[in-house]
């Protein structure tokens, strides 16, 4: 079974698999924003990508589940012409270059698998002048021994993407933070990893 059947089976098992609500880092941090152009990375049932269509972004949201993306389509409303629902595995495709004000990524599983050339296609959607705003669980609050099937090392973390960033990025954040959500119940994630780099303008 690939990752996208995995991901499908898991949407299907449930009505809904997560909340419904934005995720707190992304309304804290992209609030004072002027609306553009946003790609949502792992989108999901939508709520971040309705909720940045509330404020006036106009959103590519990619994920790799097309149940997912259906149902979010499903629920979108009025604001279904300000998002492109899009099928897409970012570590087998890439979105254009320099296209986004804002690339949100939130709790996305980006496999080390996939090589560091993933990553910097994700950061090259970035248009000068523009936002990344990637969010993580926190390793340090995973239980002795992690969860079963699940390796932390197969995984690229925030600091990852940071360390990629050249001279044309400025990093705004890079920290731990308590969560500002609630914990998915069963887990005790407690804390976020926040990376926020802006892309600078190019010189004129």
């Amino acid at each position: 079974m690939n990752n996208a059947q995995q991901w499908d089976e898991r949407y299907r098992s449930s009505e809904q698999l997560f909340s419904g609500r934005p995720n707190g880092v992304l309304v804290a941090e992209v609030s004072g924003l002027a609306p553009g152009q946003a790609l949502d990375v792992g989108s999901g049932e939508g709520a971040d990508a309705l909720w940045l269509a509330g404020q006036g972004w106009r959103v590519t949201a990619v994920d790799v589940s097309r149940v997912a993306l259906e149902r979010a389509a499903a629920n979108a409303g009025e604001l279904a012409d300000r998002v492109s629902w899009t099928h897409v595995d970012l570590a087998a495709g890439t979105m254009p270059a320099g296209s986004f004000d804002l690339v949100s990524a939130h709790y996305f599983p980006f496999a080390r698998a996939a090589g560091e050339s993933a990553l910097r296609a994700l950061l090259d959607t970035v248009a000068p002048g523009g936002t990344l705003l990637v969010v993580s669980h926190d390793l340090a609050d995973l239980p002795p021994g992690g969860h079963a099937g699940f390796d932390p090392g197969d995984y690229y973390q925030p600091r990852d993407l940071a360390a990629l960033l050249g001279d044309d990025w400025t990093v705004e954040a890079d920290e731990t933070r308590p969560r500002v959500d609630p914990a998915p119940e069963g887990t005790a994630h407690a804390h976020d990893v926040v990376l926020r780099a802006r892309r600078d303008l190019s010189p004129a």
